[in-house]
């Protein structure tokens, strides 16, 4: 199949206005560009309860969460849901609309983690204060009127390797106990050689190159890729893991070995859901302002949640 017209006029646009990949550009300028270029294509801003910052330990000094608030009384079911950007971009306000729109469609507290970003701070911080992040809303559940019985993990692209990663080390750890997790276009394996990987070489869109760039920043040497928490499809056993959804996108070099990831989760004894969006790209989940794909897409993953969390 061919991109999706609304796919295609965004990269008509693109093409016209020259724009340059971010992996051209300085981590500075990138950062820059791809927040504008990301809170440009989210939709009108979906109302919510409530939002909050708040800061909370970390692994190495304060981390902000933004916690979001749908209309209803407590306890309710809680998502910690991490931002992409391979984790070396992003922000909260990179994953503000998604989080939004979960929170309500889910009916869930959702609480978004300012994990600290590569190359400053490279693998495993990220990890490490994603989790953390988790920890936290378990022991503070009272407070934030949370059931920590019903906590998920979410995120999209390195978000989502993030929160492969996060429930790896709670079953490692012994806690917090997730129930779900919910993995949009994933990273999994670092030099993953996959056909979706050779094939997906349009240089406006995410590609190999980009993926490689990502990688670079985010790994201090070759031997953190083989690591499961950075690499979650190399981790030898993934029995316990818990329930899983899978987003992926047809034009994504990522899209092989995250649906390669559901497989091996299924072989597991893992319940999973793949969901392949044909015609999309890396990122279109977040695109709920130009693409009509992206607002099923996040509706349908708010509905796999509300029946996890009952």
């Amino acid at each position: 199949m061919p991109f999706d017209p609304q796919v295609q006029a965004i990269r008509d646009q693109l093409e016209r206005n020259q724009v340059p990949n971010l992996y051209t550009l300085t981590i500075e300028e990138a950062r820059e560009a791809d927040l504008k270029a990301t809170v440009g294509g989210a939709g009108k801003r979906v109302p919510v309860a409530e939002v909050t910052d708040r800061r909370i330990p970390g692994p190495a000094g304060e981390l902000t969460v933004r916690v979001y608030r749908p209309e209803g009384d407590g306890p309710l079911p809680v998502l910690m849901y991490f931002f992409g950007g391979g984790w070396s971009l992003g922000t909260l306000d990179t994953a503000d609309d998604v989080c939004r729109r979960l929170t309500n469609g889910a009916g869930c507290i959702t609480v978004s983690v300012g994990y600290r970003l590569a190359p400053e701070n490279t693998f495993p911080a990220a990890v490490e204060d994603c989790y953390a992040g988790a920890a936290w809303v378990t022991a503070h559940a009272g407070e934030l009127g949370a059931d920590p019985s019903r906590l998920a993990v979410g995120g999209d692209s390195s978000g989502g390797n993030l929160a492969a990663a996060v429930t790896l080390l709670a079953r490692e750890r012994g806690g917090p106990a997730i129930v779900h997790q919910l993995l949009v276009y994933p990273n999994t394996d670092y030099q993953s050689d996959t056909p979706s990987m050779r094939e997906m070489k349009d240089e406006h869109f995410f590609n190999p190159n980009a993926v490689r760039w990502y990688w670079g920043l985010y790994l201090a040497s070759d031997s953190d890729g083989a690591n499961p928490l950075a690499s979650p499809l190399r981790a030898k056993d993934l029995t316990g893991l818990p329930p899983a959804t899978i987003i992926s996108a047809e034009f994504d070099p990522l899209r092989d070995e995250g649906e390669r990831y559901g497989d091996r989760l299924s072989e597991a004894g893992v319940p999973v859901e793949v969901t392949r969006y044909d015609g999309m790209v890396h990122g279109f989940f977040t695109m709920t302002g130009l693409l009509d794909a992206a607002t099923l897409a996040v509706a349908y993953a708010a509905g796999r949640l509300r029946e996890v969390f009952g």
